[in-house]
């Protein structure tokens, strides 16, 4: 049986070193679209990723966050299939509910993917009101959600291979 631990003395000396014994192979699914706060996201997660040397990251670029769910969807029935795919992205909201559908549609297809292809799909496409929002997320340290991502992606691979097969 899994358990949390909430003991905040079992906390660990720095995010996600509770996880540097784990490997595996991730793969990161990038817009290019807001480059510059994109790949704040994706220079968190590798780093984090990075702590264990053993693990694989690949790392592919689409146009805009509406690509991300094409591309994923391949990797994650490709064979042999990552344990985790990481998806960054970052929508701006403007004066038309574009940014909104762009957003939900992205959302709809992550989630459905994650049932449908059995593995890890973390959602890290943000959709921001304003770029202020956006920078803070994307290129600060403290909530970096890139970083976050990475982090749950690690829980995520650690907790499947804990749950039982089918």
């Amino acid at each position: 049986m899994l358990e949390k631990d909430n003991n905040p003395q079992n906390a660990p000396g720095s995010p996600g070193e509770e996880f540097d014994d784990l490997g595996g192979r991730f793969v990161i699914i990038a817009s290019r679209f807001n480059d510059r706060l994109v790949d704040g996201l994706l220079n968190a997660a590798t780093h984090v990723l990075h702590r264990n040397p053993s693990r694989v990251v690949e790392t592919y670029r689409v146009p805009g966050a509406f690509e991300i769910p094409a591309v994923a969807s391949r990797i994650a029935h490709a064979s042999p299939a990552p344990d985790a795919i990481l998806c960054f992205g970052v929508v701006l909201q403007g004066e038309t509910t574009h940014a909104q559908q762009i957003t939900e549609g992205v959302t709809n297809a992550l989630a459905n993917l994650q049932i449908m292809a059995r593995l890890p799909v973390i959602h890290g496409v943000g959709h921001y009101q304003n770029r202020q929002q956006a920078e803070t997320r994307c290129l600060g340290s403290v909530h970096n959600r890139g970083a976050e991502c990475a982090l749950a992606s690690l829980e995520m691979v650690r907790l499947f291979a804990a749950l039982p097969t089918l």
